[in-house]
């Protein structure tokens, strides 16, 4: 279980400073598995004492609250409480770098803090394109009237004078930017590398909250992000260079959904991709992923069926109830209720993960995820009758194929949908890899930042459709 919550958490991570005259920015980097993490804290003094936020610049973070700041005897601590975190550090004798570690949910990690500041890390992939690019490329803003929030992407074409077709690529779940970067990965760079020397417009955006977009994205739902999505469809109608008849959406995971979802009621779009786009609900795919992600890490059968079990009792909560104060208060009494009674999802020091307990809560409790966990993509997908293409991963352990594929042909036979094409890819995973077991932790670790053949599959298909 623990597992596989990681997944989900650690998205974010806390910190904050104080000394003689500890005020102002102090830096550090953070390594999660091999990702390192730039981290930020601004620091100021009070009347009584100190206040500081934290940045967090690799995730699009800015002025995440720390709750409290403490310097004495050279000794830093603070604390955010939301994320269960804490940080001790002591001053080095020259008074320039604070030597620490950073706790959270039982694990561990050092971090150190100086004044120097430190630049994004570039590990550049075999697949990474180089400068100079052999088409245009233009950094754009543009607005979601909606939201009134002014989000930033960038257009490639194949070249600057012509009309093209163009494809909007819609990120997945967690705060990412236009190139969707994951461990040392960025998916939509190389993606609409391939697309663009091949003919075809690509318009990637950061996320709301991230990078150069503005806007909450903690607040957002899905919903939210699908109007960021037709935002962009927007700003290309007003580009020359774009064909207007053939914009057209792809969409990664979450993406792959909002996908169909602006489909069902936006007769701008003019053909859809779905890469590794769930099919059914969020409570169906949380509990398949878990099940095939232990599986594959080795957990036992009987484990599996009890952290299973658990997050199903937990969802029941969520689903019943509206108030956010009643559904931390069921939650954190059901799971305690169920560590009590199966002593072989406690951890190592054999008492209740009170850590744990509230790093669920806090995720569970979001709009994001109430709307993940009901929301039925077959509930749009059976009103596109434009043409479809579904991608998944044959060793996709988040999106297992399958059983979204079925449900994807099934709800577009539904809408009476004559050109669609749902297809398992063999060996690749849910980040279209060549891979091994198709485990997230071994992301990371593949050189490869998606595969070739499917890129081709996904070139050839767009082509068909707006020749």
């Amino acid at each position: 279980m623990r597992r596989s919550l990681l997944c989900l958490l650690f998205l974010l991570a806390s910190f904050s400073i104080q000394a003689q005259d500890i005020t102002g920015q102090w830096n550090g980097l953070l390594d999660v598995r091999g990702t390192k993490l730039r981290l930020i804290i601004n620091i100021s003094k009070t009347t009584d004492g100190f206040t500081s936020t934290l940045d967090s610049p690799d995730q699009g973070a800015k002025d995440i609250p720390v709750n409290t700041t403490t310097f004495k005897n050279n000794t830093l601590k603070f604390s955010v409480d939301n994320l269960k975190l804490e940080y001790t550090g002591t001053l080095d004798a020259e008074g320039r770098n604070f030597i620490g570690t950073l706790t959270q949910s039982g694990g561990s990690l050092p971090l150190d803090l100086g004044r120097e500041s430190i630049e994004k890390e570039t590990v550049t992939r075999t697949q990474d394109p180089l400068k100079p690019y052999p088409y245009y490329s233009e950094d754009v803003k543009f607005m979601n009237e909606k939201a009134g929030i002014e989000l930033a992407g960038t257009l490639t074409l194949p070249n600057k004078n012509g009309t093209f077709p163009v494809v909007v690529l819609i990120t997945g779940s967690g705060p990412q930017n236009r190139n969707e970067e994951i461990m040392n990965h960025r998916p939509f760079l190389v993606l609409s590398d391939h697309l663009t020397r091949n003919g075809i417009g690509v318009f990637r955006y950061d996320d709301r909250g991230v990078a150069d977009s503005k806007g909450d994205f903690k607040s957002a739902t899905s919903l939210d992000f699908a109007l960021d999505a037709e935002a962009a469809v927007d700003y290309l109608k007003t580009r020359k260079e774009i064909d207007k008849k053939k914009i057209g959406l792809a969409g990664h995971s979450e993406g792959g959904y909002i996908a169909s979802m602006i489909a069902a009621r936006n007769e701008n779009i003019s053909f859809i991709i779905m890469l590794a786009g769930p099919a059914v609900n969020g409570e169906e795919i949380v509990l398949l992923q878990t099940g095939l992600i232990e599986k594959a890490s080795g957990v036992s059968d009987e484990e599996i069926e009890i952290t299973k079990n658990m997050y199903k009792g937990v969802f029941d909560i969520i689903k019943k109830n509206d108030n956010e104060d009643k559904i931390k208060t069921e939650v954190k009494s059901f799971v305690e209720q169920q560590y009590l009674e199966h002593p072989e999802i406690l951890n190592s020091s054999g008492e209740v993960d009170d850590n744990m307990i509230a790093q669920m809560i806090s995720v569970y409790s979001s709009p994001w995820f109430k709307f993940f966990l009901e929301y039925d993509p077959a509930s749009d997908l059976e009103k596109v009758t434009i043409p479809v293409l579904a991608v998944i991963g044959e060793k996709d352990l988040q999106v297992p194929p399958k059983v979204n594929l079925e449900a994807t042909k099934k709800a577009l036979e539904k809408a009476g949908n004559k050109n669609f094409t749902a297809k398992e890819l063999p060996g690749l995973n849910h980040l279209f890899q060549k891979c091994s077991a198709g485990l997230p932790e071994e992301y990371g670790k593949i050189e490869e930042t998606f595969s070739p053949q499917a890129m081709d599959i996904i070139t050839e298909w767009i082509l068909a459709q707006v020749r």
